[in-house]
């Protein structure tokens, strides 16, 4: 039984002799619509908190290292929410 890298390499092989023999790039494969398109990247939200430095976080992923050095030094995230009249 093969390993998946030794398949994986054996039809990249395969596919690359195939592209030369037919004088075919990625671009033209591309333009065939052999890939499907990426999808376009998320768009940042609105900043939820941010501090005297104007520095801000939307709320999505980590917290950032500003944020969580208020916090271990007692600080609370709504210290630095961004309210209608903070904006």
């Amino acid at each position: 039984m093969k390993s998946i890298e030794i398949e994986r390499a054996e039809a990249i092989t395969w596919i690359r002799i195939q592209m030369a023999q037919h004088g075919l790039t990625l671009a033209d494969l591309q333009a065939a619509g052999c890939f499907a398109e990426s999808p376009p990247p998320p768009t940042p939200g609105a900043v939820r908190y941010r501090n005297a430095h104007g520095q801000g976080w939307d709320g999505r992923g980590a917290m950032p290292d500003w944020l969580q050095r208020a916090v271990n030094a007692g600080q609370t995230v709504e210290h630095f929410r961004v309210t209608a009249t903070k904006q």
